[in-house]
C-alpha cells in the first residue's frame, strides 16, 4: 500500500502543479503559500472530526520535532518551491525537483541508517535520467537572474522538504497520519501568517484571502496539493521505505510535463516522450525488488 500511496501522491501534486503555475501569475509565493496552508488545515481539521479520529499524545520531543518540521518544510520550503516555480515554470522547476530523490537517499541514511538494494538504486538513477532529459531544455523566456535564483530556490526547497518528512517519520509509525499533517501544517500557517502581516500588513492579508478562495484554479490545487497528496505522502514514508516513497514521489516531473501539454497545450516531443519511458521503467524496476 505504500507504493500505491506514494503513486497517487505524484499524480495530486503533479496535477497541483500546474493548477499553482497557472495561480502565480495573479498571486506572489508568499499568497499561495498562505492560501493552500489555510486550505490543507481546514481539510485535515474537518476529516479528523468527520471521522471522530481521537487526539494521540504527543511527547514533547515529538511536538518540538513536528513544530520543526512545520516551520522548515511548510512555511519555508513551500514559500521557496512556489518563488522557485513563479521564476522558472512547471518545466524547468520540474528538473530542480529531482534533488528530492537523491536527498531522500542521503539523508534517510543518515538518520535512520536505511539501506536499498543495488536494483532500486539504478531504478531511481534511470528515473532521474528520463526526468533530465524529460526537461533539461531551458525556455528562452527565462532570464539568466530568474533562472539562477529559481535553481537555488527549488533545491534549497526539496532539501528542507526532504529533511522535514524523514524527521517525522518515526512519529508517523505511532500516531495517526491526519494529526501528524494538522500540527505540521498548523505550524506552517502560522509562520507564513506572520511572515505575511510582516510584510504586506493585515488588511491585505484578509484581501490575499478574499482573492484567492475564489480562485478556482488556486483552490482546488490546494485541495489536491495540500490536502489529499500530503495525506497519500505521508501515508507512502509510512508504509514503505523512505528511498522507495521517494523514487515513487519523483514521477509527479514526468506526470506535469505530461500535463502541461494537456492543459498547458506545452510541446511534447520525441526527446520528452523517450524521457517519460525512461522514468516509468526506473520506476518499474524499483517495484520489482524487495527492499531490506
Amino acid at each position: 500500500m505504500g507504493d500505491i500511496y506514494a503513486i497517487l501522491t505524484a499524480l495530486c501534486w503533479s496535477s497541483a502543479v500546474i493548477l499553482f503555475d497557472i495561480s502565480s501569475k495573479k498571486f506572489e509565493a508568499l499568497q499561495l503559500n498562505a492560501i493552500k496552508n489555510l486550505i490543507g488545515v481546514f481539510g485535515f481539521f474537518v476529516t479528523i472530526i468527520v471521522f471522530s479520529i481521537p487526539l494521540p499524545k504527543f511527547s514533547s520531543d515529538e511536538l518540538i520535532i513536528l513544530i520543526i518540521s512545520g516551520f522548515l518544510g511548510i512555511t519555508i520550503a513551500d514559500a521557496l518551491f512556489l518563488e522557485s516555480l513563479k521564476r522558472m515554470g512547471s518545466s524547468i522547476s520540474a528538473l530542480v525537483s529531482t534533488i528530492y530523490t537523491p536527498s531522500i537517499f542521503i539523508l534517510a541514511f543518515i538518520l535512520f541508517n536505511e539501506t536499498i538494494a543495488i536494483q532500486s538504486y539504478l531504478g531511481g538513477f534511470i528515473v532521474i535520467s528520463g526526468i533530465v532529459i524529460t526537461v533539461y531544455k531551458v525556455p528562452r523566456n527565462i532570464t539568466r537572474e530568474n533562472l539562477y535564483i529559481g535553481i537555488c530556490l527549488g533545491i534549497l526547497a526539496q532539501f528542507f522538504t526532504a529533511y522535514s518528512v524523514l524527521s517525522v517519520k518515526p512519529i508517523l509509525e505511532e500516531h495517526p497520519i491526519l494529526y501528524v499533517a494538522l500540527y505540521r501544517f498548523g505550524v506552517g500557517l502560522v509562520g507564513t501568517i506572520i511572515i505575511c502581516i510582516l510584510k504586506v500588513g493585515f488588511i491585505d492579508l484578509i484581501q490575499t484571502y478574499k482573492n484567492g478562495l475564489r480562485n478556482h484554479h488556486l483552490v482546488l490545487g490546494s485541495i489536491l496539493g495540500t490536502y489529499l497528496s500530503v495525506i497519500l505522502w505521508l501515508a507512502g514514508f509510512k508504509y514503505t521505505l523512505a528511498g522507495r516513497a521517494a523514487i515513487y514521489n519523483q514521477l509527479s516531473t514526468v506526470l506535469i510535463v505530461i500535463f502541461a501539454r494537456l492543459f498547458l497545450s506545452e510541446s511534447l516531443d520525441t526527446r520528452k516522450i523517450i524521457g517519460v519511458f525512461l522514468a516509468m521503467f526506473g520506476a518499474l524496476l524499483v517495484t520489482l525488488v524487495d527492499q531490506t
